[in-house]
């Protein structure tokens, strides 16, 4: 299987330092077809180049096969393949901006399920158990330099939960890797879900009550957390998707300074949306202004839409405006249009409904055919999440931050395990970077073996706790223990000798 580094996208990018034994490593994007992955070079829009971006890496933009709506304009049976890839656009065209390592602040930023309380700026308490499970990491020097040198990089919807339902092989995975096993050691693992639509805090927050293990947002990517990036860039944008004003909250805390929403507009011009009943209480919540006289930089498209005519007709609107001003049609709309971008393209999603239902994807291809319909060219945009080459750089950049607070070393580990439900996008995507990955039936994949189209480099599991534990034991050994034996704790059982008789 040939090797690309980032010269074969078309731009050379450095990423901030990261110490690793294997330096190429955070180069290293690995495809059957990779020879048929570009970057487009035709009419692109670049990234504007006001100012220093000290926070932001560029990554070079690719264009997957599930970003690309050409083949849906006429039968939406077709199945992205890694057999079939297709030449890469992006609105970037040449790069886009991930952050930069290393996350915002860490402090109480784990949540407990138990609440217990955490101690923001002070050394955690070391209980009896940790004392002695680093004694036995101690006596077992080989493998603990295996276990430090793993790590498990997960899908959630489908993997470890099924919405807020609970996948009750979820739990006990997250117990094994946060140290019950036969070392006591926390193996290195993350979150990278295409799922969106809220602050990373409460939804931590959420999957650590529902999976009852700890979390921290430093462990967790939603498919909008590397688009933070994009607020050194923007300041007035049109932000899209997601429950009530959520979104807004999102875009916020990511350090947008002009946050439009789609009811901000209604409120100002009903007319703008025909079809639309526009509550009292909405336009009681809502920041109308005088849209004709704002330009509006960029549309950010955080998470699926909940009003697909109003928020098309808004999008649609401000990319065939002259630079992103309402109530204006341009007389050169590639050359006037704003950028958009989507925080994922995934056309389906797991949820409690047993057929999954359309996502962000089906959103995004009925825009790209609208905007061709009308101008009669392609739709220039930008689509982060799985599998695009840019959330995996920007896991790699947490992975390692993760390394050196769980084992105060900031190393990329050599072998990284995805586990995912789809094929089209967690299995294309670590397949492209270079992961072993790890399909499970718990999700989108019901199929029988391996998916022909886009199979599993690692193979395939009935869920999740089998996945991990093969795995486990192919890098530590097949007589790996998934338990701590607490019976080697003295202070538990009576055995041990008491200064007071």
């Amino acid at each position: 299987m040939p090797a690309l580094d980032d010269s074969d996208f078309g731009v050379q990018t450095p990423l901030s330092p990261v110490k690793s034994r294997d330096s190429n490593r955070l180069q290293r994007i690995s495809s059957r077809n990779s020879a048929q992955l570009a970057v487009g070079s035709h009419g692109t829009i670049s990234i504007p180049a006001d100012g220093l971006h000290s926070n932001s890496i560029e990554v070079p933009a690719t264009r997957s096969s599930i970003s690309d709506a050409q083949a849906y304009m006429h039968s939406l049976s077709l199945s992205p393949s890694m057999k079939e890839r297709r030449a890469s656009r992006n609105s970037f065209g040449a790069a886009l901006p991930i952050p930069r390592s290393k996350r915002q602040s860490r402090l109480s930023s784990v949540h407990y399920p138990d609440g217990r309380p955490t101690r923001p700026g002070m050394p955690p308490v070391q209980p009896s158990r940790d004392i002695i499970a680093a004694q036995i990491q101690d006596l077992s020097g080989e493998k603990v330099r295996a276990a430090k040198d793993m790590a498990f990089v997960f899908d959630i919807d489908g993997v470890l939960v099924h919405g807020d339902r609970l996948i009750p092989e979820g739990r006990r995975v997250l117990e094994i890797l946060n140290g019950d096993n036969e070392l006591g050691i926390k193996i290195p693992h993350i979150f990278l879900t295409n799922g969106s639509g809220k602050p990373e805090m409460p939804r931590v927050q959420q999957l650590s009550k529902i999976l009852h293990s700890p979390i921290s947002t430093d462990q967790f990517i939603q498919s909008h957390t590397p688009m933070r990036a994009l607020a050194e860039y923007y300041k007035t944008v049109l932000v899209v998707g997601g429950e009530g004003y959520k979104c807004r909250e999102v875009a916020e805390q990511y350090g947008f300074e002009d946050i439009i929403v789609p009811n901000d507009i209604v409120a100002w011009d009903p007319s703008i949306a025909p079809y639309r009943v526009f509550t009292e209480e909405e336009r009681a919540t809502s920041r109308p202004r005088d849209f004709s006289k704002v330009n509006i930089e960029a549309i950010m498209v955080f998470s699926d839409s909940r009003d697909y005519a109003t928020d098309m007709q808004i999008i649609m609107d401000l990319l065939r405006s002259e630079n992103g001003r309402l109530g204006t049609v341009a007389k050169d709309s590639v050359s006037q249009r704003i950028p958009i971008y989507f925080s994922q393209g995934d056309l389906l999603c797991p949820t409690e409904h047993p057929i999954p239902r359309m996502s962000q994807g089906t959103f995004r291809i009925g825009l790209e055919a609208m905007y061709k319909a009308l101008t009669g060219v392609d739709l220039e945009r930008v689509v982060y999440g799985k599998p695009e080459l840019a959330t995996y750089k920007y896991a790699d950049e947490v992975i390692a931050s993760w390394m050196e607070q769980i084992h105060n070393d900031e190393v990329l580990p050599s072998n990284i395990y995805m586990i995912g439900d789809n094929p089209q996008s967690d299995i294309i995507g670590g397949n492209m970077y270079g992961w072993n990955t790890c399909l499970v039936k718990t999700g989108v994949y019901q199929g029988e073996g391996n998916d022909k189209e886009n199979p599993a480099s690692f193979g395939v599991f009935k869920n999740v706790l089998e996945a991990v534990q093969t795995a486990i034991r192919k890098e530590l050994g097949k007589d790996f223990r998934f338990e701590f034996d607490e019976r080697i704790n003295p202070v538990l059982h009576g055995n041990g000798v008491s200064a007071i008789e």
